[in-house]
């Protein structure tokens, strides 16, 4: 009786997440949402300590994929239906998928220096992102091992799942995939992702609102396959955490 039970659940969420617009919809706000109050309501109670704050954030993401993984159960996939398989299929796609990043993250850093360009165009002044929140990791070794850890899992892994694999999927079904519902989709997981990095000020929301562009765009380009993005994601990030390890940086 409770494997009936069970197997009617699952039957009920596939044709709801599947069929019903109101219940895609609320997926997607949820997902966001829940990031939004977690945020709002820990942040306050850590105050000013660069650490904790980031570490709210690690925890947000992670409540995200929790969520997302919860609607991949309910439609009966995994997460290889958001593009990224977990199993091994050959050195020569291993190779391909190392290609592609590279080609990925030149246009990611390409978008985000235009992102720059467009800044300085419109306030006149380059005013640089505000990264002192990781002046923790100013000659603290360890600790640069501990984030560049923690933030290839959450950060390179979750924010391409969350952003481009889960999102522009989620948004462009509600549109029936046409060819309109996918542009429309890649600009808003832009814009979104450009504004979950207000703590780096507008100068870094336009800069990774243009880089989630060009990634937005990478997703399509490799056929919805994430891990091109995953490791030019891990790419970008090391690039940004090793400066700030470094005297002077």
């Amino acid at each position: 009786m409770a494997e009936v039970l069970n197997r009617d659940a699952n039957v009920t969420g596939l044709g709801r997440l599947t069929t019903n617009r109101v219940a895609q919809i609320t997926e997607i706000g949820v997902v966001l949402a829940v990031a939004l109050v977690a945020i709002t309501l820990a942040q306050p109670l850590v105050g000013d300590n660069p650490l904790a704050r980031q570490a709210v954030a690690w925890a947000a993401n992670v409540m995200m994929l929790g969520i997302v993984w919860l609607g991949l159960r309910l439609r009966g996939q995994s997460w290889k239906d958001l593009g990224l398989p977990f199993r091994f299929s050959g050195w020569q796609a291993a190779g391909r998928t190392v290609l592609q990043s590279f080609l990925v993250v030149i246009a990611a850093i390409a978008a985000f220096a235009l992102g720059s360009i467009v800044m300085a165009n419109i306030t006149g002044i380059p005013e640089r992102a505000d990264m002192t929140q990781y002046d923790y990791l100013r000659g603290n070794l360890p600790m640069l091992i501990l984030a560049l850890t923690s933030v290839y899992v959450v950060s390179s892994l979750g924010e391409e799942v969350i952003y481009r694999g889960f999102l522009i999927t989620r948004l462009a079904a509600l549109g029936a995939d046409k060819a309109w519902a996918v542009r429309a989709a890649v600009a808003i997981s832009a814009v979104v992702f450009g504004l979950v990095h207000v703590d780096w000020g507008i100068m870094g929301i336009v800069q990774t609102g243009f880089m989630g562009l060009a990634l937005g765009i990478s997703y399509l380009k490799v056929r919805r396959r994430l891990w091109p993005l995953v490791l030019a994601h891990a790419y970008m990030d090391t690039l940004l955490l090793v400066p700030l390890y470094l005297p002077g940086g």
